[in-house]
């Protein structure tokens, strides 16, 4: 501070005071932006912050088996135990002789001025109407048909969620790495600088300069590796494991529309068949079940005009005019099944949708990868130039920080497409509903 105060009072023309303001404003950056320079160029391969969201490669385990293991502990699956459960349960009714529970019905009479007694037994059965099992019995297969059916669904769906998780750390990674790499290559260039700016060759203002930037691509290192671990976690919590396949590219399998053999149209027209065969099984319940009523009289009594004899009866019970009582149940049941028929085509829509989408997107990529690599090529040839040109003193410091900030953006972009065009071909499969 001395040296800059006796220059002031002795130098007063405008390119003095200009140099001895730059001079001023050094002096302050250096003590502001003063680092440990250890602690710049430290190893980078540690984590910054120790929050370590691990997952580890299994060799053994393939995507297919992944998605599997990842069915298995998902939420829906106690849903899909469920639907088994009550397809079943109607099986075992359309199975059944009868048409509902059998009731055996007992009854005393005693006629103490007559001493008679009279002692009944009867049991009485319900039959099915006419074309009512079989109704029943087509029941009992949709539901069938639906559980499974609705499973297939689920399991696309999972296949899904494992997907994205699987190339969102995929598409992390490479962030994580590519800023890793810059934060080696800039802590190399600022040693470069401080040997230069120690010999003379450079001002210090460089090497202040250079500390800036390593600095921010600490920041970006530490930001990467956030993101990282946030794409860690989520495949963690979708897939409940820890492990995820060394492999899990796909082949392609180009479609060139959505189709009804699509497992999730295929999952809601089984619940559309199901309603409808619902109804029927309504329908043919008609007013209600006939019953066939059998049993035997006693008659025993000390009275001269007792029979002491016992007799059998049999009776029908015909029921009808209950169409007002059945009819609220199948509208009931009628609502349900307009309302899956409005999702279908709802539903087929944003299928058609995801499919265009998808094709869409792979042809961007294909595109854009051929753009990147060519990107990656040129600027990789520029900054070599560059850094020559900057040892010899012909550019300035800056000027190599910019062609090298755009160099390694080139490189990552080109290393993100390729996963990017690999990540798109998955979910392609996944919008035409092809499995891995």
């Amino acid at each position: 501070m001395f040296f800059l105060s006796v220059i002031r009072k002795r130098l007063a023309y405008p390119v003095f005071k200009g140099i001895i303001f730059l001079l001023t404003i050094v002096q302050l950056i250096s003590q502001v932006a003063y680092c440990d320079d250890k602690a710049l160029l430290e190893d980078h391969s540690k984590p910054v912050v120790y929050h370590v969201d691990s997952v580890v490669i299994d060799k053994a385990l393939t995507l297919p088996k992944l998605i599997d293991l990842t069915m298995e502990k998902y939420p829906d699956a106690s849903w899909l135990s469920a639907l088994e459960e009550e397809a079943n349960a109607l099986a075992v009714r359309s199975d059944s002789w009868t048409a509902g529970a059998s009731q055996a019905i007992f009854g005393y009479q005693t006629i103490s001025t007559f001493r008679l007694n009279y002692g009944t037994a009867n049991i009485q059965v319900p039959l099915w109407n006419l074309g009512q099992r079989d109704a029943q019995h087509e029941l009992a297969n949709h539901a069938e048909t639906s559980a499974e059916l609705q499973a297939v669904n689920v399991k696309l769906r999972v296949a899904g969620l494992v997907r994205g998780a699987l190339w969102g750390m995929s598409l992390a990674k490479i962030r994580y790495e590519q800023t890793q790499i810059e934060l080696d290559v800039y802590g190399k260039l600022l040693a470069n600088i401080k040997r230069r700016v120690e010999s003379g060759d450079l001002p210090r203002t460089d090497e202040l300069l250079a500390q800036t930037e390593l600095l921010q691509k600490r920041s970006a290192f530490t930001l990467a590796e956030a993101e990282l671990m946030h794409a860690r976690k989520r495949y963690s919590s979708i897939t409940q494991t820890t492990k995820m396949p060394s492999s899990f590219e796909e082949k392609l399998v180009p479609l060139k529309e959505v189709g009804q053999n699509h497992p999730t149209l295929i999952a809601i027209n089984s619940q559309i068949d199901r309603k409808q065969a619902e109804i029927k099984a309504v329908q043919a319940i008609g007013s209600g079940q006939t019953n066939v009523i059998a049993g035997i009289l006693s008659d025993e009594g000390t009275d001269y005009r007792s029979n002491k004899a016992e007799f059998f009866n049999v009776g029908v019970s015909i029921p009808f005019g209950g169409s007002a009582h059945t009819q609220p149940h199948i509208a009931a049941i009628n609502v349900e099944l307009n309302k899956l028929i409005s999702e279908r085509e709802q539903l087929h829509r944003d299928l058609e949708q995801a499919h265009h989408e998808a094709e869409h997107n792979l042809e961007v990529n294909r595109v854009e990868l051929d753009n990147a690599n060519e990107q990656k090529k040129v600027s990789e040839e520029l900054l070599k130039m560059t850094q020559l040109a900057f040892s010899v003193g012909e550019i300035g410091l800056m000027e190599l920080l910019r062609i090298q900030s755009r160099t390694q953006q080139a490189i990552l972009n080109a290393k993100e497409r390729a996963v990017m065009l690999q990540r798109d071909e998955a979910l392609y499969n996944q919008a035409v509903g092809v499995m891995p």
